[in-house]
């Protein structure tokens, strides 16, 4: 059990994300059409949860190997500039989600030091920031799980695999 919500954390938090966000939608509307009030504080809930769906999302991606690529670029290189060029863009891709997690988790803490509150609910602003820094890690850890799978497969093919 322990093994599965590890290796699918990221699938489950989408999943329970989505279906939670499915419900307060789908609640709103009744609500909304019913009475003709709505509740104030489900588009601070959904946009939040959505930026949350994105990140963890990502990682659900990166893990599969589904990033963005450029494919064309790759099926036409040389058998021995690919995986020089796969492993410059594995550094690169890296290091744009280390910045990308270091300056979520600086936002955050920078909207906790001046106490920002949230429009709707009134509930300190970086708890919805918190979740940021470390669904970028998530990224990243899943992001070089799919790296580390490609590269053996290349070496387990005498280098001629090109697997993205």
């Amino acid at each position: 059990m322990i093994r599965l919500i590890l290796r699918d954390f990221e699938k489950i938090i989408c999943a329970f994300l989505f279906l939670s966000m499915t419900a307060l939608g789908f609640a709103n509307v009744v609500v909304r059409y019913g009475t003709n009030m709505s509740f104030a504080a489900s588009e601070e809930l959904l946009i939040n949860g959505f930026l949350l769906l994105t990140v963890f999302g990502a990682a659900v991606a990166a893990r599969r190997g589904e990033h963005l690529a450029v494919t064309m670029v790759h099926g036409l290189l040389p058998r021995a500039l690919w995986m020089p060029i796969f492993l410059l863009s594995v550094a690169l891709s890296v290091g744009l989600l280390v910045l990308s997690a270091w300056f979520s988790w600086d936002a955050m803490m920078n909207i906790r030091r001046v106490g920002m509150r949230s429009y709707a609910l009134g509930v300190p602003a970086w708890y919805y920031q918190a979740a940021l820094p470390f669904g970028f890690a998530l990224v990243i850890i899943r992001y070089l799980q799919h790296a580390w799978e490609v590269g053996r497969g290349y070496r387990s093919a005498g280098g001629g695999a090109r697997h993205v």
